[in-house]
């Protein structure tokens, strides 16, 4: 796989005496490959809410391909390379985004684009959007997409797509 960042993810949980410790200490090594030129590594997940730290299972080890999970949350590290492949799209979740090193452009459905650089954060909420990166250089992004009912405008119920 092409050269990935190198993201530490830390996860704590509790011992069988209640007593905290860290579970996880890392670089993550399960970056997985999204679309042409574009990388994903989910960092935590869950698939309920409220969440439920309880056991010790490896939320970001979640096995499948999903963009959001019903009733849940997912944390994830995206990782867009100059060219990513073309992918309008829309979730059922709103979206917290911080970029974390690079630039890119988020483009919306009628052509309206943004420009985010490193520092600059977005929140997605249920929008058809794109990310276009026109650079020399890897954009990456860390977002925390939370489930959320379908958007409701314009009398119409505008669910996922893409």
């Amino acid at each position: 796989m092409q050269d990935v960042p190198k993201i530490r993810r830390v996860v704590t949980g509790h011992d069988d005496k209640g007593k905290a410790i860290v579970e996880i200490d890392e670089v993550c090594t399960h970056f997985k490959q999204g679309r042409q030129n574009a990388f994903i590594c989910n960092i935590w997940t869950t698939d309920t809410v409220p969440a439920n730290n309880d056991g010790h299972k490896d939320g970001g080890m979640r096995e499948g391909k999903f963009t959001m999970i019903e009733n849940g949350s997912v944390f994830r590290i995206l990782d867009f390379r100059p060219g990513v492949e073309h992918r309008m799209h829309r979730t059922d979740s709103i979206d917290y985004l911080v970029v974390m090193k690079g630039e890119i452009d988020m483009e919306l459905d009628d052509g309206v684009e943004v420009h985010l650089k490193a520092g600059d954060v977005m929140v997605q909420r249920g929008t058809i959007h794109n990310w276009v990166n026109r650079g020399t250089e890897t954009c990456v992004i860390a977002v925390i997409l939370i489930h959320a009912k379908p958007v409701e405008a314009g009398g119409q119920v505008l669910h996922a797509a893409g």
